[in-house]
């Protein structure tokens, strides 16, 4: 998961949401790019970065590469568009942090012509972009808060607070209705990201229901489903009536528990109100993929410029969103226009997560 990521939120140009979007739509030009450094903006040639007479995408993953979420999103996104050229992909998932920079390194021995992230998770690879094994390689980073802009790579940078604060306000709705008061939160590491998320999500809740209170419990792994279950068995015996796994591959095993208990469930990156097993009830869609599929299709354009970064906002792209899933028209009226008004700047998410997330 990786959001002021992770992670990992526009509809592609090259491809619609492989777990369900309603319609495909192409990110413009006019988005968001900013620069911070006087070397940055430059573009490889084309996407033979090496002139080997082929084209090479290697992607790192922290996590389960099958995990019907996050991490599979942005493989998923990789294989479709790389089939879809003709390219080669290598693929290494559950990375371990630590061992990121020799993976990296790896990747480029094997003439990678670009090198792509798939959580920022992975950050401590980034110092062998600047290494003469990876001097013909291009990078792409997805963003968090502390992930410094360098010339040697390209970072997609999404916004926490955003979309968990809408998916909070989202679980809000639903909640009034139902007269609950009670949410919970499980997740992996106690991280800077996953603390954050838990901030916005219960600043969110609040906004619609102000009494509201957040259970929050740190499994240490994304993917451990037994010690995630045990954390939602627990936060149930405490009354939880909501519960947002934010998760890797982890999640589908939470999710189905809470089916059990007729929790208010939401997923963790992509739409999948269209899931009957296990079932959920709003869809917070910061799809990785998505962001991965738009750089991919400048990558094979040769207009991938290092040195850059692309943000994605709530409200202003098609992704990052939230959806409810067979919510009301009421419902989706009132997140309709709260998503909007996040996009047009009359809400300061920030502010408002610190004060109500507190």
């Amino acid at each position: 998961m990786r959001l002021n990521t992770r992670a990992v939120r526009v509809a592609a140009a090259a491809a619609c949401i492989a777990v369900g979007l309603a319609a495909c739509t192409s990110p413009g030009d006019d988005t968001a790019e900013t620069s911070s450094s006087a070397s940055a903006g430059s573009s490889a040639a084309g996407p033979d970065v090496n002139g080997d007479g082929k084209v090479v995408v290697g992607v790192l993953s922290p996590g389960d590469l099958n995990d019907n979420g996050y991490y599979e999103s942005f493989v998923a996104k990789a294989e479709e568009f790389t089939k879809s050229k003709g390219w080669q992909l290598i693929k290494v998932g559950s990375v371990n942090p630590a061992d990121a920079l020799n993976q990296a390194r790896n990747l480029c021995r094997q003439k990678v012509d670009l090198v792509a992230l798939g959580a920022a998770e992975l950050k401590d690879a980034i110092p062998a972009s600047e290494e003469s094994v990876c001097a013909k390689s291009s990078w792409y980073v997805p963003s968090s808060a502390d992930i410094k802009q360098t010339p040697k790579i390209t970072i997609s940078r999404d916004f926490i607070n955003e979309v968990v604060y809408a998916t909070g306000y989202a679980n809000g709705l639903l909640m009034k209705e139902k007269g609950y008061k009670k949410a919970g939160y499980v997740t992996g590491p106690e991280a800077d990201f996953s603390v954050q998320a838990a901030k916005a999500f219960k600043a969110g809740i609040k906004e619609v229901v102000p009494d509201a209170t957040l259970v929050t419990t740190y499994t240490g792994d994304f993917n451990d489903s037994g010690k995630a279950k045990e954390a939602a068995q627990a936060q149930v015996s405490q009354g939880v009536q909501v519960l947002y796994p934010y998760l890797g591959g982890a999640t589908d095993e939470v999710a189905k528990f809470g089916n059990t208990k007729n929790l208010i469930l939401s997923t963790p990156g992509t739409d999948r109100c269209a899931s009957t097993a296990p079932k959920f009830q709003v869809s917070s869609i910061f799809d990785p993929g998505e962001y991965f599929a738009a750089a991919l299709q400048k990558f094979s354009d040769g207009q991938l410029k290092m040195g850059v970064a692309r943000e994605w906002h709530i409200g202003k792209d098609p992704v990052p969103t939230v959806k409810i899933c067979g919510g009301t028209a009421a419902q989706n009226s009132a997140l309709e226009a709260f998503i909007k008004k996040i996009g047009d700047g009359q809400v300061d998410v920030d502010a408002q997560v610190a004060k109500l997330g507190a």
